[in-house]
């Protein structure tokens, strides 16, 4: 079993949830839901998981709060 970390984003033009796996060339797909893309980044990481195990060109860290005042 592999797991991989995606960053959601809501757009505020469509109001659709995009999501894409950081450093996965490819590896992004949207959705009404985040269900719903959740469902479509697993089917798109399978796909590209079919040519072979991907060369990740980095690894998600995790998210930072700047304050401005």
């Amino acid at each position: 079993m592999r797991q991989y970390t995606a960053v959601i984003e809501k757009c505020p033009d469509t109001g659709l949830f995009v999501g894409y796996v950081p450093g996965f060339a490819g590896a992004h797909s949207q959705g009404e839901t985040i269900d719903e893309l959740a469902l479509n980044l697993k089917d798109v990481i399978e796909m590209l998981l079919e040519d072979g195990e991907p060369v990740l060109d980095s690894d998600f860290v995790g998210t930072q709060s700047i304050t401005i005042s």
